[in-house]
């Protein structure tokens, strides 16, 4: 896909807060740390469009980050992290709540998870909602570059046999350093939203 524009719409922490418009969304979940602002700076082609963090479970926030004027990649808190406060994390998590339960707007959510490590139990119940509610349970294996070649199908198949995947699940991995398995992500990505009416590569093609 050609990306002519990319943007951070809002930091939203209330449901108020959200876009109010019908453009369809994708989400990323993950823990903290995992790749999730480095993975859409890629997907966009930005180095800098989703800051990163130097400090794990900062982000407290539900980022929106709108694409050509056509769709929207949403930045989940992370979660997870150990030293963040009780009630960080409650509060967090009923943001995440609010989003996955009650936005319309939203198509699928991709979970992240570093394929450098088994999945941890967080992990799981995440994998587990979003296989529940019907989406596509799409994982993305982070960090790809961390790991030696001859590791990779070994890790994937520990996350595949942790979170439950079936045969057809999808688990890609992905590299945001040497950009390795971009071009299959964006090709799932455009698939999703032609299965859900959103053929944007043809609509750049009449124009």
């Amino acid at each position: 896909m050609k990306i002519k524009s990319a943007e951070i719409i809002i930091s939203a922490v209330k449901e108020e807060q959200y876009p109010q418009d019908d453009l369809p969304e994708i989400a990323l979940a993950g823990r903290s740390n995992v790749g999730k602002s480095s993975l859409i700076n890629l997907l966009v082609n930005r180095r800098k469009l989703a800051r990163t963090s130097s400090s794990p479970g900062k982000t407290q926030t539900i980022n929106f980050y709108e694409i050509n004027k056509q769709f929207r990649f949403v930045d989940l808190p992370g979660y997870g992290y150990a030293k963040v406060a009780k009630a960080s994390k409650k509060q967090w998590g009923k943001m995440m709540d609010t989003y996955l339960n009650n936005r319309k707007n939203l198509i699928d959510v991709f979970q992240l998870v570093d394929i450098r490590h088994a999945p941890t139990q967080q992990d799981k119940h995440m994998y587990s909602w979003i296989k529940h509610f019907g989406f596509n349970g799409i994982v993305i294996a982070t960090k790809l570059d961390k790991i030696k070649r001859g590791q990779r199908q070994k890790q994937l198949n520990i996350i595949r046999k942790e979170l439950c995947m079936e045969s057809e699940d999808i688990l890609l991995p992905v590299s945001s350093d040497t950009r390795e398995g971009k071009e299959e992500l964006w090709q799932f990505i455009t698939e999703i939203f032609k299965v859900n009416g959103f053929d944007f590569e043809a609509e750049q093609t009449i124009k």
